[in-house]
Order: structure tokens, then C-alpha cells, then sequence
């Protein structure tokens, strides 16, 4: 069974009504639109109806050649944003070049078309704080951010205000009272979502990174740190998953209760 969400069912009948698709087709893209299948890839284009997330792309052991077959075929079906994850530099020019239209947001490392930004001073909409401990978890951060505005969201940055200066993160508080939900990336010990849980009354989203020395065993003491909080309200993501922490943070908001 076809299942069309509510915005791509309202610009198929825009279409309709001026005259650039006919009645037939309108018809046919509402009763059947299957998945796209290419010869290494088979395209879930009704996920986000099901989950409130599109099907994402993750890039990273993906060649050029099968990135611009998946865009190809995403960026031509109606609605929803395109994004895909974990995409260096060579890539990102290959796939810009082919599709103009498609943005990548380099630290990040992320490819978005058909952006569905929300606009900052939309105050009636919910807000998600994004807040990193050190200089160095910022790349993690910026994957979290970029795929909850591309989901759109409103979203803040609070940078490097990790437990070693602490203060810094009092001089933020304001932005952190704001949100409805905090994503709190944190690399070496992981300590600080803890700190933020036990400061604020949001759901704090933890994401540990791989920054860190030797006993940091790549993300582990980070992760085991901020499964073993103390503080109410942390969940954890795994490490270095800045995308499905934005994610979870979106569907949070989706999901609230005003």
C-alpha cells in the first residue's frame, strides 16, 4: 500500500491544479509509487511517512558513481528532504557538481538537498540546543545540528563549555534554559552531559565521541561515563552518532505534548 505524506500529497495536487501534471498521473503517483531499485540500492521513499525520518544516505564506503544514482533518483521524487552522511571532500564535489542544488556542510561531512531549515526567529516552534565540550567534538556536533535543521528544526550552537572550565557553560546557560531538548556531545571522560542534566529540566540526548587519549579506547570510557550518569533524563546515542542524535532530538519535538 502507497503511503504519501501530507506535504507531498499538497505539491502533487499544487501540480495538478496548475496544469503541470495531469489528473492520471496524479492519480498513479497516489495509489502506487514503489521503492526505487537500482542495481546496489533500493530506495525507501515513504520511510519519513512511517517514521518521521527520511531515508538517509550513509556515505561512507559508497562510491561516487552509486552516490549520484541514489541522489538522482531521491532529488526527482516528490518532497522531503535529502541528506547523506559522511561524505569527504572528493565526494562532496562530485555530487555538487552533478546536482547544484545539493549544500555540503564540510565539517559535518554532510550532503543535504531540498534543506528544510526553520527560520530562528519562529519562536513558537521548539528548539534544539546543541552543545559540545571541546573544540575537538565539534565535527560530531555539527552532524547532530546540520541533520535536526535539516529536519527543521530550530537550532543553537553552545561550544566548547566542557566540564574543564565550567564557567564557560554558565556563561551559556540562557540558550540551554531556552531549549526544549539538549544534544550534549563530549569526548574523553564524557562527563559532561551529566553536568547539563543535573542543571537543567530538558531530556539531554548524549553523544560520546572518539576524542580522547589512550584510556579513551576510541569513544568507550566516554560512552561507559554517560551510560553510568547519576543524572536523570540522559540517554545515550552511540559514539561519534551525531546524526541519530539530531534525529531523536526531531522526533522529540514532533512528538511533544504543548
Amino acid at each position: 500500500m502507497h503511503i504519501m505524506d501530507q506535504k507531498s500529497l499538497i505539491e502533487l495536487l499544487e501540480k495538478v491544479k496548475l496544469e503541470k501534471c495531469s489528473i492520471e498521473k496524479a492519480v498513479s503517483e497516489i495509489q502506487y509509487d514503489p521503492p526505487s531499485s537500482l542495481d546496489f540500492a533500493c530506495l525507501d521513499h515513504h520511510r519519513q511517512s512511517r517514521t518521521g525520518v527520511p531515508e538517509v544516505i550513509y556515505g561512507e564506503n559508497k562510491s561516487v558513481g552509486q552516490l549520484q544514482g541514489i541522489f538522482e533518483k531521491m532529488l526527482s521524487h516528490l518532497g522531503g528532504v535529502v541528506m547523506a552522511t559522511r561524505i569527504d571532500q572528493k565526494k562532496a564535489d562530485a555530487i555538487c557538481e552533478t546536482f547544484p542544488s545539493v549544500l555540503y556542510y564540510k565539517e559535518a561531512r554532510m550532503l543535504v538537498g531540498r534543506e528544510q531549515n526553520c527560520c530562528a526567529e519562529e519562536s513558537e516552534t521548539g528548539l534544539i540546543a546543541v552543545v559540545s565540550a571541546g573544540t575537538s567534538d565539534i565535527p560530531v556536533a555539527e552532524e547532530a545540528l546540520v541533520t535536526a535543521r535539516s529536519l527543521g528544526n530550530r537550532v543553537k550552537a553552545v561550544y566548547d563549555v566542557g566540564v574543564a572550565g565550567i564557567h564557560r557553560l554558565y556563561a551559556r546557560q540562557e540558550i540551554l534554559h531556552e531549549a526544549n531538548v539538549l544534544i550534549v556531545v563530549a569526548g574523553m571522560e564524557g562527563a559532561l552531559p551529566s553536568v547539563v542534566g543535573g542543571l537543567f529540566d530538558k531530556p539531554v540526548i548524549a553523544v560520546p565521541t572518539s576524542v580522547g587519549y589512550g584510556t579513551g579506547f576510541g569513544g568507550i570510557a566516554a560512552l561507559l561515563g554517560m551510560l553510568n550518569s547519576c543524572a536523570p533524563g540522559v540517554a545515550v546515542v552511540n559514539i561519534d552518532n551525531g546524526f541519530g542524535a539530531g534525529c531523536m532530538a526531531s522526533l522529540m519535538l514532533a512528538n511533544s505534548v504543548s
